[in-house]
């Protein structure tokens, strides 16, 4: 299989990786390049704010692949230099000391970088963790604070102070809604997630806006509510969510609205398809425009990306899928759980703390919930593949430049 002038890949982490491997794969013997912004060969994600924040793992086991593995790739590694700049029109790509690289079909997959809180900028004692430094950095920050604060109540920001407490900090977490991670799991059974943090340690302070951060000397010592109160901290985890890396794509005449947009083949232009956390692309099986944040479809989006590029011409149309564990729990979310889905309890028991429940909207099944229970949920969700996985038979011809549907949020 050919793909002339090759494939350059701007992203090394999971979907950056996976799509070489996927092409590699189906056969696909010309040049592949891939620019990574960090110096680290590519790492999973999800361990670090749960086996390389505490400690259990170091940093090195959570690489993807070994050097050898990497070198059996035949794929050309530029690392630790992010790329700057796209020309669509002759697939060229500048980065930051200057390299220019040209190639048939450019790919991104460049993911996501997170948000920060006003006052945040060079104060000591703030962190974010979306990467491996960042990790390192968070544990060194844990292990000598007194007063760890998380700000958000999303997935990370829980999964931090799940950590953190079992590492025996006295931790309290501040978030907007009032309880966590209620736009991912529904209000049940995110009472029931902050009912679990509370009985382990995590000091909750739900329905609290944070307006800022306050520091002494240039360290953090506090995080300030949207009601004026202060709580004294002398280290912050700012973790409110992330933002899809397009700066570098400004001018580029993509369509960037919050997220590369793409097309239901994951195709962003002639040329150029979008991969991971980046990529907003149009679910046939959804009817709508999705960007969803996981390391799950960052590898199978990376797959259906390299077998179009080989010629398949397959919507990609995956159930969306996301897990977390805290606290020695598993909870696994397929499909979505919209606001004012109806919830009912089909396998198991939410007293005994296993239990798999079925979300429906508008006589629709729309996803499931595992609670400590992956088997079971696993068997649930075949009526989710068949609702979701097989779009409208005429569908939509790859065209990035058709009618968008309207957008939906991030899925985490």
């Amino acid at each position: 299989m050919s793909v002339p002038g090759g494939v350059l890949v701007v992203g090394a982490s999971v979907a950056g990786l996976a799509t070489v491997e996927a092409l590699r794969r189906f056969g696909f013997a010309g040049a592949v390049t891939v620019v990574g912004a960090e110096s680290h060969p590519p790492y999973d994600r999800p361990p670090l704010s749960k086996q390389v924040l505490s400690g259990a793992w170091e940093p090195e086991r959570a690489r993807l692949r070994t050097a050898e593995a990497l070198d059996a790739l035949d794929a050309e590694f530029l690392l630790g230099d992010p790329a700057v700049d796209l020309d669509v029109p002759g697939r060229t790509v500048r980065t930051a000391s200057g390299r220019t690289l040209r190639a048939g079909t450019v790919v991104v997959a460049t993911g996501t970088a997170p948000r920060t809180l006003p006052g945040q900028t060079g104060l000591a004692g703030v962190h974010v963790l979306r990467t491996l430094d960042d990790a390192a950095a968070l544990r060194a920050g844990l292990l000598a604070s007194v007063s760890p604060v998380v700000v958000g109540d999303g997935v990370l920001g829980a999964e931090i102070a799940a950590t953190a407490r079992d590492m025996g900090l006295d931790i309290t977490l501040v978030g907007p809604g009032q309880a966590l991670m209620t736009p991912q799991l529904g209000q049940d059974v995110a009472a029931l997630l902050s009912a679990l943090h509370t009985e382990r340690g995590v000091r909750l302070r739900p329905g609290q806006a944070v307006r800022g951060l306050t520091g002494d000397r240039g360290r953090v010592d506090g995080v300030v509510l949207e009601n004026g109160e202060r709580i004294p901290a002398d280290l912050v985890v700012v973790a409110v969510g992330a933002d899809p890396v397009t700066g570098w794509l400004q001018d580029s005449g993509l369509r960037l609205e919050h997220g590369l947009v793409c097309d239901a083949y994951c195709r962003a232009a002639d040329g150029v398809y979008g991969a991971g956390d980046v990529a907003r692309f149009h679910h046939q099986g959804l009817g709508t425009l999705v960007r969803l944040e996981n390391r799950t479809n960052a590898a199978e989006q990376a797959a259906a990306v390299a077998a179009n590029i080989l010629g398949a011409a397959q919507p990609y149309t995956p159930v969306p899928y996301f897990w977390t564990d805290q606290f020695g729990t598993k909870i696994q979310v397929h499909g979505t759980l919209p606001a004012h889905a109806r919830m009912t309890v089909i396998d198991g028991d939410p007293t005994t703390g296993r239990f798999v429940a079925r979300y429906t909207h508008n006589g629709r099944t729309t996803g499931l919930l595992g609670w400590n229970m992956p088997k079971q949920t696993r068997q649930h969700r075949q009526h989710l593949n068949d609702t979701l996985t097989n779009p409208n038979p005429n569908p939509t011809s790859p065209s990035a430049s058709a009618p968008a549907p309207a957008s939906t949020p991030a899925l985490s």
